[in-house]
């Protein structure tokens, strides 16, 4: 295999590009391989076979919708209440909406997940590691709630991330923060720890 990491990246990020656009179908050796601009075959020199592929791009997903340490220092500047896990919704969707090719790719990558046990696997495990580290961070940031207010709003915000990203007319971009606030209300009461 082949051990140029910049290289790896620029497949990995072709390979997001055309699971966005063309769906799990579409992914193919080819495809990344004219999406990253580099001669046919490059990408069979980096990744195994296709499952591999799909792994290692689901990873690279994950780490590029990371926030860096210092915008998450940012963030959480002002007191622990109902409103500052409002603005952090707030501020989930406007990141995602930066990464809109990464979830789309990876929305592909979980339906794909459903017929490839190896992939479902490292998806799970990586969602669930992500899950643990949001209650953590929750729990130690002093935000009203508990566990169950992190999984609860964890699915919420699944759900109306995955209507605004593929059915945008259902939630429009008006309406978002709004429903976002409805979402945070409903499920943080106020004055809970």
């Amino acid at each position: 295999m082949a051990r140029n990491p910049e290289r790896r990246t620029a497949l990995l990020d072709a390979a997001i590009d055309v699971l966005a656009r063309d769906g799990a179908r579409g992914l193919t050796f080819r495809a990344v391989d004219a999406g990253a601009g580099v001669p046919a075959g490059t990408s069979s020199n980096y990744f195994a076979d296709r499952d591999d592929l799909l792994t290692q791009a689901g990873t690279r997903i994950h780490a590029r919708m990371v926030p860096a340490p210092e915008t998450v220092d940012a963030a959480m500047r002002p007191e622990p209440s109902r409103e500052l896990v409002t603005e952090l919704m707030r501020w989930l969707v406007r990141r995602i909406a930066e990464e809109r090719t990464g979830y789309l790719a990876m929305l592909e990558l979980r339906l794909e997940a459903t017929r490839r046990p190896a992939l479902r696997a490292e998806l799970t495990r990586a969602v669930r590691a992500d899950l643990e580290e949001n209650v953590r961070f929750h729990q130690d940031a002093g935000l009203p709630g508990d566990a169950d207010t992190v999984l609860v709003l964890y699915l919420a915000m699944t759900g109306l991330l995955l209507e605004h990203f593929t059915l945008p007319g259902v939630v429009s971009e008006e309406e978002l923060d709004r429903v976002v606030e409805t979402v945070v209300n409903a499920i943080v009461p106020a004055g809970v720890r």
